[in-house]
């Protein structure tokens, strides 16, 4: 197998050694780049010189014995609303096609101190405002798995480009399920951790930073457990990690699920769920408790009514973006104009509502965590779905519903609990479906635990698209 198809963790050892070199693996992933991104369109910009650069010094170190871990010459692409000093951060807008911020988010400058190698920018849906991925200034990404289908989105590149062998890892941005939903729709792991665990400081249109994250996109749930170690910790200037607790020390996986209990929520995570995807998660649930964990349906009391008051919190996206809608109103594509318009229309006294509503609900979550240790559903009720049924607007210029897609991962945003997608199989036209674990604040090793538990059990996760 090519070594673009390497996982991190099967890799490392071999770049450690000096078996492998860092050149050889860079040149391997940007082979696949050559080779399909003119078809999967999954980055805005390729930094090939200064990857290939990054590579031969990553070489020249690990050969004089300065090896910094596991990420030390480590392909890795990152979302194009992260900002990256030097290299021009477009956030898939017109607005910012010349943007280049004069220095790294925090994720993305620890991942260079750990000696990763950036290979590129990845595309997006317009300023992370949607779940296609359907892009109308850089054009669609397409799925690795059936071209002519979305990704998801709103990380739609960073997954799509980990599926297709174009780097071995990725950081997406999640405000409503933008890592979870393509992972899931490309069969790849997402990992969306606790709030606050992340700094989404440089996170361009960050406009929610309550619900927002930064987080990895991997092959497997060890990968996504590497890239967190890493990028994890406080940032003073990011209001966000305050008082957040660090990662335990010891924080590592184990495969065991004996002792887990998972429930199975009755409301709103299988409401019109398409069959193939009901069947394959819950035969993914089926063998969780094959493996020792138990699984009951649960109840999570006044869930519907809460989450019916939560669409108000929308009403802070179009301050960000003021200034721009004022002069520059047409130069956002359709849907995301139609979006913002909208929302500058709900009631401050919707927002008092929402954010009182979603209190209530984090509370509601922590009650059913006391019963069980971990929730589980699909992550996307649907598999993948034409490009040409997403063209995000309807003829009068009104946002389609992209509940189908962000309807199952946006509560782990509202509550900030920490929530992963794994590869759970595929429907009988070939399209991943993603089984979505949730757990409680700050447990990320119990999800990593049981996501770990279920991978070394199946094979999904080491399918590939046949294009690649």
């Amino acid at each position: 197998m090519s070594l673009a198809f390497s996982t991190i963790d099967e890799i490392a050892p071999s770049l450690a050694r000096g078996s492998v070199s860092p050149v050889e693996l860079i040149r391997s992933v940007f082979d696949q780049i050559e080779r399909l991104d003119g078809e999967l369109n999954c980055y805005i910009t390729v930094l090939r010189d200064a990857a290939l650069d990054q590579a031969r010094a990553a070489e020249a170190e690990i050969r004089r014995g300065d090896y910094r871990g596991p990420l030390h010459g480590i392909p890795i692409a990152v979302k194009d609303n992260i900002e990256t000093a030097g290299v021009r951060t477009t956030a898939g807008s017109k607005i910012l096609a010349d943007y280049v911020p004069i220095e790294d988010a925090p994720a993305v400058a620890r991942l260079k101190a750990a000696g990763a190698v950036i290979v590129g920018k990845t595309n997006l849906h317009e300023f992370g405002m949607g779940a296609t991925s359907v892009n109308p200034h850089y054009g669609p990404t397409r799925n690795p798995w059936h071209p002519e289908c979305i990704t998801g989105g709103s990380s739609g590149g960073s997954a799509a480009a980990v599926a297709a062998g174009m780097c071995l890892a990725a950081l997406g941005t999640d405000a409503g399920g933008s890592v979870r939903i393509p992972s899931a729709l490309c069969g790849v792991v997402g990992l969306k951790q606790t709030h606050g665990r992340v700094p989404v400081l440089g996170c361009v249109g960050a406009v929610k930073p309550t619900v927002d994250h930064i987080g990895p996109i991997t092959r497997s749930v060890a990968d996504a457990a590497l890239l967190l170690r890493v990028i994890a910790g406080s940032d003073p200037r990011d209001p966000t990690t305050e008082n957040v607790p660090p990662l335990p020390a010891d924080f590592a996986l184990s495969t065991g699920v004996s002792s887990l209990r998972i429930g199975i929520p009755r409301e709103h995570f299988w409401n019109g769920v398409d069959d193939e995807v009901d069947s394959l998660v819950r035969a993914a649930i089926d063998e969780l408790t094959r493996l020792g964990a138990s699984a009951e349906e649960v109840s999570i009391r006044d869930h519907e009514a809460l989450r019916a008051a939560l669409s108000g919190l929308d009403g802070e996206t179009p301050v960000y973006h003021q200034q721009w809608m004022r002069a520059r109103l047409h130069d956002y594509g359709r849907d995301v104009q139609a979006n913002l318009l909208a929302r500058q229309l709900i009631p401050a006294s919707d927002y008092v509502i929402a954010l009182r509503a979603r209190r209530l609900l984090a509370d509601r979550y922590r009650e059913i965590f006391q019963k069980v240790d971990l929730l589980a559903m699909p992550t996307v009720i649907v598999p993948a779905y034409p490009i040409a049924e997403a063209d995000g607007t309807t003829a009068l210029g009104v946002p389609t519903d992209t509940t189908p897609l962000s309807r199952n991962t946006i509560l782990a945003n509202l509550t900030g609990l920490p929530a992963i997608s794994i590869p759970a199989g595929f429907t009988r036209s070939g399209l991943p479906v993603g089984l979505q674990l949730m757990g409680r604040a700050y447990d990320e090793a119990t999800v990593l635990r049981a996501a770990t538990a279920y991978e070394a059990a199946t094979d999904w996760h080491t399918r590939r698209p046949s294009i690649t």
